[in-house]
């Protein structure tokens, strides 16, 4: 588990994720997910934390999606539905970790980092956020049904749509009238005020929390595809010429036309 990419620090019973790429404005390594994967089944266990904040670290991004150079090595269609599933793997765990969540969004959340900020209880963002998933325009990609099913949940059919389609990029504004987040707040206050809200968490029943996010999450599993119901095609899109000319565009800044193939 690194102690680099992935910061981690429990002050007054709240455990403090912070992405550590600013960089790379915080984009996720395999390193990075698997050692999230780990936080949370410390955090399941730790008795002494009551809530959790992710944040990314920088001010200019929470996560801005995966490290698209991990791509390059993918050459076969369990390649593709491999990196899905483990993907659906951390996101699910974070959904299912049994004490409050919160997503601290400043800038840049967008791909893998918007999947993280949807299954957390609350979302606070600053209004630079950039809140999306753009792979109709950047990699030619597709995201699971689990990640489908979640952004459905959260922004309804229409703004699923938008966003996945179009690439769309919502704002703080657009976000937080679609109902996604619980608040905007400046940057300069946006840490004490997070901090109050888990510190308020820390204040109520433990067993209304636990079975309120248990119950909520019943629900949205009920309604739920199986997860493999869209292995055809994350194997067709992460399998196509266009996303191997996608990949290659943005690592070494070649040229390429969409193929549809």
């Amino acid at each position: 588990m690194s102690v680099n990419t992935l910061l981690y620090e429990v002050r007054d019973g709240v455990a403090w994720l912070g992405f550590n790429r600013p960089e790379s404005r915080n984009a996720m390594t395999w390193e990075m997910y698997d050692a999230l994967s780990a936080h949370c089944d410390h955090i399941r266990e730790d008795d002494a934390v009551h809530a959790v904040v992710l944040h990314g670290v920088g001010g200019e991004a929470f996560v801005a999606g995966t490290d698209i150079g991990q791509f390059e090595s993918f050459r076969t269609p369990g390649d593709a539905v491999g990196y899905e599933q483990r993907i659906d793997a951390v996101v699910g765990k974070l959904e299912a970790l049994p004490k409050p969540t919160i997503a601290l969004l400043e800038g840049a959340c967008v791909g893998g980092g918007a999947a993280l900020a949807l299954v957390c209880d609350f979302r606070y963002a600053t209004p630079s956020l950039k809140f999306g998933v753009p792979i109709a325009r950047t990699l030619g990609n597709t995201l699971s049904i689990s990640n489908v099913a979640r952004m459905i949940d959260m922004l309804g059919v229409a703004r699923t749509k938008e966003a996945l389609m179009l690439g769309t990029l919502f704002d703080a504004e657009q976000a937080s009238g679609a109902g996604l987040l619980n608040g905007v707040i400046e940057p300069k206050t946006i840490y004490a005020e997070v901090a109050a809200v888990a510190e308020q968490l820390g204040r109520r029943a433990p067993l209304t929390l636990q079975a309120s996010k248990a119950l909520v999450g019943r629900v949205l599993a009920h309604r739920r595809l199986a997860r493999d119901a869209s292995d055809d095609w994350v194997t067709t899109c992460y399998m196509s010429d266009d996303f191997k000319a996608a990949v290659n565009k943005f690592l070494h800044k070649t040229p390429f036309e969409w193929s549809g193939r």
